[in-house]
């Protein structure tokens, strides 16, 4: 799978609306064929700090930078942001979640 994390500063002005402006985005994403996860997190330490993880079946990630939603949402947040985001795209072995060994909740 192809497995993604992408962090967003957003301007102080926009951190309550931040889900809003990518709720389009985030909805025609997640019901992309090949789409495994599409999921926003908010920094505890920095609350203008989103963090999006995203999985996609290998051959669906290609798809998903091509589709029209892709395409506008990078016409849309560009207004909301600080900088250019950080972005870390890697091919995995995984094909999902697994249960973490260390800590075990019965």
């Amino acid at each position: 799978m192809i497995f993604i994390v992408v962090k967003f500063k957003v301007k102080p002005d926009w951190s309550d609306r931040w889900l809003d402006l990518t709720r389009g985005f985030t909805e025609a994403t997640r019901a992309e064929p090949g789409n495994l996860w599409f999921d926003w997190s908010r920094s505890v330490d920095n609350p203008n700090e989103f963090v999006l993880v995203e999985a996609f079946e290998d051959d669906a990630a290609g798809d998903h930078v091509n589709s029209d939603h892709f395409q506008q949402a990078m016409k849309d947040m560009p207004q909301a942001l600080v900088e250019t985001p950080q972005i870390i795209s890697e091919k995995i072995s995984a094909n999902g979640w697994n249960r973490m060994d260390e800590l075990s909740v019965d």
